[in-house]
Formats: C-alpha cells, structure tokens, sequence
C-alpha cells in the first residue's frame, strides 16, 4: 500500500468523522450557550439545567439525522470494502 493511499484514506475518514458529528455537535453547542446565557442572566446554576435540554437536542438530532448519517456511514463503508482488491495490488 503506498503512502498516497493511505493519506487519502485518512482523509476521507476524517472527512466522513465531521460530517457525521457536526450534526449532533453543532445544535448541542448552540444549546449549551443559550442555556448558559440564560443562567447568567437568571443566576441560577443548577447543573441539569444545562445537561437536560443538550441530551433532549441531541436525541431529537439523532432522531431527525440518523438515517442520513446511518446511510453516510455505509457507503462509505461499503466504498471500502469494494476498494480492497485496489489496496492490496
């Protein structure tokens, strides 16, 4: 396997990696800030204050996205798998 090979690789897994968590990150983050805000303007700092509406965003993410990151992830996979006969050679 040449060098080139595994680079582009590498890419394109780390590539897939952020197209996979950019959807449950991004919505998480912007949750977190504006729960953060409200705390410091409120003065409340209870800890599941900011915990419980992250989880509930991100499952209700997953629910919205997770076919399409479920479908990312196997054509990448399958695209692999179909490419191994050209690694080897």
């Amino acid at each position: 396997m040449q060098p080139e090979t595994v680079l582009t690789l590498g890419q394109k897994m780390l590539e897939v990696v952020v197209l996979l968590s950019a959807p449950l990150l991004i919505p998480a983050l912007i949750v977190g800030l504006l729960v953060g805000m409200f705390q410091a303007a409120t003065q409340i700092n209870e800890m599941t204050l900011s915990f419980i509406p992250k989880v509930a965003v991100v499952a209700l993410v997953l629910i919205i996205a997770g076919p399409w990151m479920l479908d990312t992830l196997l054509s990448f996979t399958r695209e692999l798998y179909a490419n191994i006969p050209n690694l080897i050679g």
